[in-house]
């Protein structure tokens, strides 16, 4: 993937310097993506050959091989599904520099690895102009770009609908953000939408369902 915007580093943590925001948090990226979107998914329980997660921002690859690597430990027999949304993708070195804190995940798929419990996607672009062109159907998302206010145009009105129009029924979402503007958008998009307690030092994160 060609790198399209820079990155420096706080601590051996990756900091987008064009939305001045961590890629995960700078405490336990780890902890925190396993707390926001696979409890907040109700994930591994929900597990099943062909589940479709999709998600808006892949950044690192994080959220991706820790639900992967969920996805191997609940012993589910088939394939699971994931499509993320990305409009400055990094590239595979930084990647994998970044996610050396982590080396119990998988991250050998990130480089070239194939193997057939996974069918990973990655849809490089502006997320506004791809997600409506995009014909599959989320069974839960990460909603996991930048903070809403560095990186209004990933929490639109607009978006959230079309989150919602690519939901299966009764699919899921959750995010670390707990924005009302962003909330009231998911509802308007057809999800019941609950604010929770945050991770860390993050008083609220959000979590919802499909109508």
């Amino acid at each position: 993937m060609e790198r399209q915007h820079g990155i420096e580093w706080r601590g051996g943590v990756p900091i987008s310097t064009r939305f001045d925001d961590p890629y995960y948090s700078l405490d336990n990226g780890l902890a925190e993506t396993r707390y926001v979107f696979l409890e907040g998914n109700d994930l591994p329980a929900r597990f099943e050959n062909g589940f479709h997660i999709a998600e808006l921002g892949f950044g690192t690859g994080l959220s991706f091989l820790t639900a992967l690597k969920a996805f191997r430990e609940s012993g589910i027999q088939g394939r699971l599904h994931f499509t993320s949304f990305e409009a400055y993708p990094m590239s595979t070195e930084e990647m994998l520099a970044a996610l050396k804190p982590y080396p119990d995940l998988p991250i050998q798929v990130l480089d070239g690895e194939s193997d057939p419990d996974f069918e990973l996607r990655i849809v490089i672009g502006d997320v506004r102009e791809t997600l409506p062109n995009w014909d599959g159907q989320a069974d839960a998302w990460f909603l996991d770009g930048f903070s809403p206010a560095r990186n209004p145009e990933m929490w639109e009105d607009s978006l959230m609908a079309q989150v919602g129009a690519h939901t299966a029924p009764g699919g899921t979402f959750a995010t670390y953000t707990a924005v009302g503007t962003v909330r009231r958008a998911l509802e308007t998009a057809g999800f019941t939408v609950e604010r929770i307690q945050g991770y860390g030092r993050k008083r609220h994160m959000t979590r919802g369902q499909k109508l």
